[in-house]
């Protein structure tokens, strides 16, 4: 799905509705960019933006052009960009990999202009329950948790609300992120490829929880000592 057509109704996908909420010509951060699919769908619905981007491994080669990328591990590296750079940031799949999640949010309040916000995406505890995908289906979408082998801990969005204030950021808002579009064509998905079939399943049921919390104006950020 191409998101220029999400410019007029970003309301439709939780994720697009956090980056049209950037300010114009603004700085968007996203770690754990991965293959770039998603930023990609950023520059579609944000062209003004400057993107910058952070990845274990990543593949820059795929990244919307002018994309800034540095290869850092998100747990034990600081990120090369300087205090109060961007408007925004996005962390999406990414904390259900990590073992712990200090430093990442240590970097993520440090980088925050003043004002600036930080949206979280990761499995819901429902994940958990879900049985696998069976059949010519089985493995072709994570449906359990732990279909995932690299997955090492559900983070609810209470606990990354209590670690988001311990770094001195706010709670703004919390909840189910859903493609409102893909989960309404869960209704025809009996006629679709698998694949395709268990992606409205995800969006029909809310397979995913968000987290988005905001730097404060004029806040000067905890001293935390992280011990590593």
């Amino acid at each position: 799905m191409n998101w220029i057509f999400l410019r007029s109704a970003s309301w439709l996908d939780t994720r697009a509705k956090f980056v049209a909420s950037a300010p114009e010509g603004g700085t968007l951060l996203d770690l754990g960019s991965s293959d770039g699919s998603t930023l990609c769908h950023f520059a579609e619905l944000r062209p003004d933006l400057h993107l910058f981007a952070a990845d274990i491994a990543g593949q820059p080669q795929n990244y919307p052009t002018g994309c800034q990328f540095q290869r850092a591990n998100l747990e034990t590296e600081k990120l090369p960009w300087p205090d109060c750079s961007m408007n925004a940031i996005t962390c999406m799949h990414l904390v259900e990999h990590l073992k712990s999640l200090d430093l990442l949010m240590e970097e993520a309040a440090r980088l925050l202009k003043p004002g600036g916000c930080i949206y979280f995406e990761t499995p819901h505890p429902k994940s958990l329950a879900l049985p696998s995908l069976s059949g010519s289906a089985a493995g072709i979408v994570t449906m359990n948790f732990y279909d995932d082998p690299t997955h090492t801990q559900i983070v609810s969005t209470g606990a990354l609300a209590q670690r988001a204030r311990k770094h001195g950021l706010e709670v703004v808002s919390a909840g189910v992120s859903r493609n409102w579009l893909f989960a309404a064509a869960h209704l025809f998905s009996v006629f679709m490829p698998p694949k395709q079939r268990a992606v409205t399943h995800i969006h029909w049921i809310g397979w995913s929880s968000y987290l988005v919390a905001r730097r404060p104006l004029n806040q000067k950020l905890p001293n935390i000592k992280l011990g590593i």
